[in-house]
């Protein structure tokens, strides 16, 4: 019997990408946004100055000094008992992030194999049974079943199944697959 895969998402799925932000913008320009302005908008549109904060994404160390969310680690693990798990970003429009990503989920996520790891720049390339992903523009042309994991910009959006967080993202693999 073959095992179902699992593609996961990196930015705002196992990455707390939003808080990272957030810190980084308050660190450059001595603004702090909430977190709460994130909510239904692209990420962004949230601060002062949208350009001046899409530019921290080009700085260096920006991927790789970011926070992972909460309960990724412990899923991952017990999904990887019955899953395959692979790692998928499309990493390819921030050139410093190849690097810090692949360096993040070695100190985070050692038990992804280098060959479960796939940094991309369209994500319709991807045919796994399930993809967990926080922007629709993934989800919308996923092969499998697409997974809607909660993220400030996705506020209100009821176009696929949504998880809030990693223990959620458990009770559904139980149901649907008794895990």
């Amino acid at each position: 019997m073959t095992r179902k895969s699992i593609a996961v998402d990196m930015d705002n799925v196992i990455v707390d990408i939003e808080v990272n932000w957030i810190n980084a913008y308050e660190k450059a320009f001595g603004v702090k946004v909430a977190r709460e302005a994130m909510l239904g908008i692209p990420e962004d549109q949230a601060f002062p100055d949208p350009d001046a904060a899409r530019s921290l994404l080009y700085k260096p160390g920006f991927f790789r000094d970011a926070p992972v969310i909460a309960g990724a680690q412990e899923a991952i693990l017990k999904l990887q008992e019955h899953f395959d798990i692979f790692i998928v970003s499309a990493a390819m429009e921030f050139p410093n992030s190849l690097l810090e990503k692949h360096d993040w989920l070695n100190e985070h996520f050692p038990s992804i194999h280098w060959k479960n790891i796939v940094f991309c720049g369209d994500k319709r390339v991807i045919n796994t049974d399930y993809l967990i992903d926080d922007h629709l523009k993934n989800l919308d042309y996923c092969q499998g079943i697409p997974i809607l994991f909660s993220a400030g910009h996705n506020a209100g959006i009821e176009k696929y199944r949504r998880v809030n967080n990693w223990e959620e993202v458990l009770e559904l693999f139980e149901q649907t697959t008794r895990v």
